[in-house]
């Protein structure tokens, strides 16, 4: 993925996947760099780039060149290259790539006349077969931290507060909420009766993630009886569903299964008489990949039986089944502006809150400035959202798996999804992103689908942007890949170019405040810096005066800069900076 997506509306492939389609992208799906990432690759592709008059000069395969054990060169050139000898006054155009196999150990080789420190698991580009311009494993771009800010200072102010909700900290999106119940299994429309059980697609031709599936059952006295005298319970037993299944009998919810074709089995409280059983089928995305998707399908499988009766098991597969594809509040367009006319809201009480199967609306003003959107829904459970009759998505509240992810991570070595894992136990998605088109300056209509039961109260608008920007750039770093030049040789000098600390707020933010700068041995990670017993105390001053106010600047990492603060040390520059947004952009200076 180079740029994460949001599945809008009902896209989103899976099974079980809902809007977010990131996966850390270098653009995120707010259409944000994240950095280091996005600025390793640009310098990679800046790299290759410079190599192209070598790459395009080759009929064939390059010159492979065997370094060591686990070490390799390939060379791209305009005719055979003498490898052992240096490069210097050759006119021929000459690209090559260093690589370096073994996951952990540095190595040095020796070709075109000089010795080269290769990274473990890393490649290095020599554009002109002399100078390294790029390595894979040594990163130079800055770091940057994304942050979710407050973006409701108040709900619109057309709509009086239909209950007072308590306060329990934070700036969520409304104190005013109405909702609307569901109706449990078939509400009209389209409905219809057939015998057995259908296929769900089949059914709803993906119009709806909702198919309702209804019949009866009559329950005797006998049955009754055996219940009473053995303690135990009937239940209703399915092969398999997918992805979720709910159990309804006589309109309240008895149970609920998910999973991909995995079975389902719930005890159930029946009634002397004539019960209602009804199944709720529900999707969450599609297979989109792998062979014989078309064959997936969705819904029920197998048998569908009531078992623990006084006659034996009931095998309900075969039964007449009354059908209703979708929700009623789907079909009256309950979440559309044009239709709140017609629908049946009313003032959401302290009781409506966690209640299953409810829809909640409220009208908000939309967040100030241009920064992306998103709406935290993690104090909700599972269902659908709208926006202006948009539909953002489905949520889910899920956690992650507690274990999973290792305290370090080690990135050499081949790839497997489960490598430097994170965020074990955390929500897998809280935040869901709205395209700041979809808004008005006031007076939006939100509302949401809730089949679990949530909070609605807690609910917040958050305005992403990037705060906190950091970067290390030591004085052995490779020069700035714009100090290279074409040349008809092939050949640049870059070696007097002094390697150059880059930063750069989001647009339409600029460099508020330098937190941390040190040109020496300071150590510590982006927001935990601390300055070494080397430092040039004049590093604050020169990084402020040249990035302070702008959206982005330069700095060369060298003594002619900051001075030399201990002759003979190997000296690094790190700068934490912080972005805000501003109205006012001021002329940028000169790089230093």
């Amino acid at each position: 993925m180079y740029f994460g997506g949001t599945n809008f509306a009902r896209t989103a492939g899976g099974p079980l996947q809902i809007t977010s389609y990131d996966y850390d992208a270098p653009v995120n799906e707010y259409g944000m760099l994240r950095q280091p990432k996005w600025g390793h690759l640009k310098d990679l592709h800046a790299a290759i780039k410079l190599c192209e008059p070598a790459l395009i000069a080759v009929d064939g395969s390059p010159q492979y060149v065997k370094l060591g054990s686990m070490q390799e060169a390939h060379i791209y050139s305009s005719g055979e290259v003498y490898r052992n000898g240096s490069m210097a006054g050759n006119a021929q155009i000459c690209s090559a790539f260093l690589a370096n196999i073994d996951e952990h150990k540095y190595v040095s080789v020796w070709i075109f006349g000089r010795s080269y420190n290769l990274p473990p698991w890393s490649v290095s580009i020599l554009p002109d077969c002399e100078n390294v311009a790029f390595n894979t494993a040594r990163v130079g771009a800055q770091t940057s931290v994304f942050t979710f800010e407050s973006g409701s200072p108040s709900h619109s102010s057309r709509h009086k507060p239909s209950i007072l909700l308590p306060e329990v900290g934070g700036s969520y999106l409304s104190s005013t909420w109405w909702t609307s119940k569901e109706t449990i299994g078939t509400w009209g429309g389209e409905s219809f009766a057939t015998q057995g059980i259908l296929e769900h697609l089949n059914v709803t031709k993906d119009t709806s993630d909702y198919l309702w599936y209804t019949t009866s059952i009559n329950i005797s006295d006998d049955d009754v009886t055996l219940w009473s005298s053995k303690g135990v319970s009937p239940a209703l037993t399915i092969d398999q569903i997918r992805d979720v299944a709910r159990l309804f009998v006589n309109g309240k919810l008895a149970g609920s299964q998910v999973g991909h074709w995995v079975s389902l089995k719930q005890p159930v409280q029946l009634i002397r008489g004539l019960n209602e059983l009804t199944l709720l089928s529900e999707i969450v995305g599609l297979q989109n990949y792998g062979a014989f998707l078309e064959k997936d399908g969705a819904g029920f499988r197998g048998q569908v039986k009531l078992t623990g009766l006084s006659n034996g098991d009931i095998d309900l597969t075969h039964s007449v089944w009354t059908y209703q594809v979708g929700l009623k509040g789907e079909a009256s367009m309950i979440y559309a502006p044009e239709k709140q006319g017609f629908a049946e809201w009313t003032g959401m009480q302290i009781d409506d809150i966690q209640s299953p199967f409810t829809w909640y609306k409220t009208m908000f003003n939309s967040p100030e400035g241009t920064d992306p959107v998103a709406i935290d829904l993690g104090s909700m459970g599972k269902g659908q959202v709208w926006v202006n009759g948009h539909l953002i998505g489905r949520y889910w509240s899920l956690v992650a798996p507690e274990s999973g992810c290792p305290s370090s991570c080690n990135y050499p070595g081949a790839y497997s999804e489960t490598k430097c894992q994170s965020n074990c136990g955390m929500p897998t998605q809280s935040w869901y992103h709205i395209p700041r088109e979809w808004l008005h300056e006031s007076d939006n209509l939100l509302v949401l689908f809730e089949e679990t039961g949530g909070d609605p109260s807690k609910i917040s608008l958050e305005v992403h942007y990037t705060k906190t920007i950091c970067s290390r750039i030591s004085e052995n770093y490779y020069p700035p890949l714009s100090a290279w030049s074409h040349l008809t040789s092939g050949h640049v000098s870059v070696d007097t170019v002094a390697p150059e600390l880059h930063l750069q707020c989001d647009d339409g933010h600029v460099i508020s405040q330098i937190k941390f700068a040190s040109y020496g041995t300071p150590s510590g990670d982006c927001q935990n810096f601390s300055k070494g017993k080397c430092h040039s105390s004049s590093t604050l001053d020169l990084v402020s005066e040249v990035c302070v106010g702008n959206n982005k600047c330069a700095i060369s990492v060298s003594n002619d800069v900051f001075g030399d603060p201990c002759r003979g040390v190997l000296k690094d520059l790190v700068v934490e900076a912080e972005c805000s947004s501003s109205s006012q952009t001021k002329e940028p200076r000169d790089d230093i």
